[in-house]
C-alpha cells in the first residue's frame, strides 16, 4: 500500500495524470501484533546438545552462528559475512566494513562471543550461507524439541540481553539502528528489574 500510494502521489503531483490518489480512503490492516519470543536457558542447553560442539559439523557452526548473534545483536547477514581480518579478538571489537544501513561500525565482542570465534578457522568465519542457515537452524531446532523459536528471534533476545548492559543511547550504535523508536521494537523491558534500578 505505501508502495501504491507513493505511485498515485507522484503520478498526481508532478505528472499530473490523476486529480486525486484513489488510495487516500483505502484503510490500511491493523499491525501484526510484535514478535515476543524469547530463548529460554533450558532451550539453549537442548539446542547446544542438538547441534553439537564440533565446528566441523554445518549444524553445530549454525548453533555458534545463533549463540553470536544473541551475544553481539548483529544481523543475520553481518554474522554470515564475517571475515577472520575484521576481528580483533585482543582488543574485543569486530569492524563491519559495511552493515545493512551502508555504514561501517565496530561491534564490541563479550567474552563468550570471542570465545565462539577462537574456535572457528576460515573465511567467512561462520563458513555459513543465509540459504543453508535456515535448514540447518530448523533442523537442530526440531530435534532439541524447541517450539516457536525463529533464528530473527535471535535479535530480540540480543537486544533484550543488551539492553540490560547498556543504556539505549549506547546500545543504538552498537546494534546499528540509528532510529530509537526501531531500536524499541526489539527491546523487553523487564519492570522487576527496572524498580530494582529505581532503589
Amino acid at each position: 500500500m505505501q508502495l501504491m500510494s507513493s505511485v498515485f502521489s507522484i503520478a498526481r503531483k508532478k505528472w499530473g495524470w490523476i486529480r486525486a490518489s484513489p488510495i487516500v480512503d483505502v484503510r490500511k490492516p491493523p499491525q501484526s501484533p510484535r514478535r515476543n519470543r524469547l530463548v529460554t536457558d533450558d532451550e539453549l542447553a537442548a539446542l547446544a546438545i542438538s547441534a553439537g560442539s564440533d565446528p566441523a559439523n554445518a549444524t553445530a557452526r549454525a548453533f555458534m552462528a545463533f549463540r553470536f548473534f544473541i551475544e553481539t545483536g548483529m544481523c543475520a547477514g553481518e554474522v554470515i559475512g564475517l571475515e577472520s581480518s575484521w576481528v580483533d579478538l585482543v582488543r574485543r571489537v569486530a569492524h563491519l566494513p559495511k552493515t545493512k544501513n551502508g555504514e561501517s561500525r565496530d561491534m564490541p565482542l563479550s567474552s563468550v562471543a570471542v570465545s565462539i570465534l577462537e574456535k572457528l578457522k576460515g573465511d567467512p568465519v561462520f563458513g555459513l550461507r543465509s540459504d543453508n542457515l535456515d535448514v540447518l537452524w530448523r533442523k537442530l531446532r526440531d530435534r532439541a524439541g524447541v517450539e516457536g523459536l525463529t533464528y530473527h528471534d535471535c535479535r530480540h533476545v540480543a537486544i533484550t540481553r543488551l539492553a540490560k548492559k547498556l543504556d539505549v543511547l549506547d546500545l543504538s550504535p552498537v546494534v546499528g539502528h540509528r532510529d530509537i523508536r526501531m531500536l524499541l521494537t526489539y527491546c523487553e523491558a523487564d519492570a522487576e528489574a527496572q524498580a530494582k534500578r529505581l532503589d
